[in-house]
């Protein structure tokens, strides 16, 4: 009995081994995501947890517990106590902006349709502009904000993980830091 159930434990920590090894890997969802995210300014268009030679957390981008957006990086950092930053990862901007400054998560909701029609999910809302409300949110198909020219949405685009872990770090009253 006790070799079955050293057997099963070997087995478990080998799949939860494959399980955060396959954590590193971006998706390959075929040529038309491989062309959007290469399209995006770095190429990597998507998750890439905090980890040694990802991009710095941006200079004056405040204290404390906070989400930090960087508008010209297109890039998130949810950062923890003690300024630790707990995953960094590329975003895709929609039409309508938020100008730099600090903002408040005011409203979450679990799943909706967005601004531009795409039914998202882990939708984070922070801002407002000229009757535009901006947040965070992740697309159920996968898609990237794609606006006709002219309209204005809001929806600042992530992936489903990264979607999944802003939904968690950030909840209403949650600091949200926006630099150029």
């Amino acid at each position: 009995m006790a070799g079955l159930t050293a057997a099963a434990l070997a087995a478990v920590a080998f799949l939860a081994y494959q399980a955060s090894a396959a954590a590193d890997r971006v998706p390959d969802d075929g040529p038309e995501a491989r062309k959007s995210a290469s399209a995006s300014p770095g190429g990597d268009g998507g998750t890439d947890d905090a980890r040694p030679g990802r991009p710095p957390l941006p200079a004056g981008s405040g204290d404390g517990e906070r989400v930090v957006y960087a508008l010209d990086a297109q890039r998130v950092w949810l950062v923890g106590t003690g300024e630790q930053v707990t995953r960094t990862y590329r975003v895709w901007p929609s039409s309508v902006s938020p100008p730099p400054g600090e903002y408040r998560v005011s409203s979450r909701s679990a799943r909706v349709t967005g601004s531009d029609g795409v039914p998202v999910e882990n939708v984070v809302r922070f801002a407002s502009v000229d009757g535009t409300t901006v947040g965070f949110s992740a697309a159920l198909d996968g898609s990237r904000p794609d606006p006709e020219p002219g309209e204005r949405t809001g929806g600042v685009r992530q992936r489903r993980a990264d979607g999944e872990a802003m939904w968690l770090f950030a909840d209403v009253g949650t600091t949200v830091v926006v630099v150029p």
